[in-house]
């Protein structure tokens, strides 16, 4: 079964790959710059970024060529070299942002993952930071012929279909369903408290149900756990335990795992599959699968977001470097301010301590916070 291409021209995307290193395994365009969300006048904002994810079999090699083509791209984290480039990376959910990059004309912000860290996301939900991504519309711009990718990007999707059963009531409509599908990723992420807007998956939503019909219609028809009545746009679940059971035991790895560690009191280590026999029979199983997918979802975009003091900058105060790379042999200074909550901190100094002491010789790192220099290199 192939993941389905959705419609509309994505050559003015595919301009944005020219830019680019072309060793891609898949590359696609997301969010509000590509697909129209509830508010917006006629479709996707001229002026919204546009937001790319690049899969990679290598990312060493390809953020080596990505300096040599785009070094202003990157934050001071350049002056490393694309091995500790990868290695925060590969911190929290695996993917590294380079943001707020002019681009044909258009602001973008692009993130690099490694091809096996997302296989393994999508299969397992390990973090369901990019798998959460492509379960809802995406614009597919290039997609070599991996195999274990393919199959791994379908199997996401029918993962999400059954999540979505499972915390649905028996009788639903397609909008209900999608909006479960589309919140998956949100549920538990504490940027819907601080910043994003609440009524996100709404706005995502509602704009966009051709496109979410197109991604599931097949799956939903070739379903045995539900009756998809497609032109009432009404679907029927099984919620009988057989059915719930059956369900729970295809659910992704990450996501058993955190429901055994919900239900199974300490010390008693019961078999995953006793467990979820005893979830399926409790009428607060759709409860138990919510409170699962929060503790994922809710430890990756902790992560990732405090990340960002290294690829981008989030925290109150300035990240200063100076790199000896002027003709002249004079540094030039950059400097980067940075907006969040002080209760990020923990989080980087962790990534702080890990990077600092391998700046080179002639640079000079300076991370500012509330006017105190927390970490320093010369």
């Amino acid at each position: 079964m192939a993941l389905p291409a959705l419609s509309s021209s994505g050559v003015k995307f595919r301009r944005v790959l020219a830019h680019f290193p072309q060793e891609l395994s898949l590359a696609f365009a997301y969010g509000s710059g590509v697909f129209r969300q509830a508010g917006d006048s006629a479709g996707p904002g001229e002026n919204n970024m546009l937001d790319f994810v690049f899969a990679v079999d290598d990312a060493v090699t390809w953020h080596m060529m990505n300096l040599t083509k785009n070094r202003s791209h990157y934050s001071f984290l350049k002056v490393l070299g694309p091995k500790q480039i990868n290695s925060v990376q590969n911190y929290g959910a695996g993917i590294y942002y380079n943001t707020l990059v002019p681009c044909n004309g258009r602001i973008i912000k692009y993130g690099v993952i490694s091809t096996d860290t997302l296989i393994d996301d999508l299969l397992h939900w390990k973090t369901l930071y990019v798998a959460g991504r492509l379960q809802k519309p995406v614009k597919i711009l290039t997609q070599n012929e991996n195999s274990k990718l393919q199959a791994a990007l379908v199997s996401n999707l029918k993962s999400a279909v059954t999540a979505a059963f499972l915390m649905l009531p028996e009788s639903f409509s397609e909008e209900d369903l999608y909006m479960q599908i589309a919140g998956l990723s949100y549920t538990g992420d504490f940027r819907m408290i601080v910043g994003e807007d609440r009524s996100k998956v709404q706005n995502i939503v509602e704009p966009n149900v051709p496109h979410f019909q197109k991604l599931y219609s097949n799956i939903l028809q070739d379903c045995p756990q539900v009756v998809y009545k497609h032109h009432l746009g009404r679907l029927e679940a099984n919620k009988s335990p057989e059915g719930q059971f059956a369900q729970l035991m295809s659910l992704p790895r990450t996501l058993q795992q955190q429901i055994t560690s919900l239900v199974d009191p300490p010390g008693k280590n019961r078999d995953v599959e006793e467990i979820l026999l005893q979830v399926a029979h409790d009428p607060d199983c759709g409860f138990v699968v919510h409170q699962g997918i929060s503790r994922i979802v809710r430890s990756s975009s902790v992560v990732q977001s405090a990340k960002t003091i290294l690829t981008a900058g989030v925290l109150h105060g300035k990240l200063i470097t100076t790199e000896n790379t002027d003709p002249s042999g004079r540094n030039r200074p950059q400097q980067m301010q940075m907006s969040n909550t002080r209760k990020d901190s923990r989080w980087s100094h962790d990534l702080l301590n890990e990077i600092v002491p391998r700046i080179p010789q002639g640079c000079r790192v300076s991370w500012v916070l509330h006017g105190n220099v927390q970490a320093e290199r010369k």
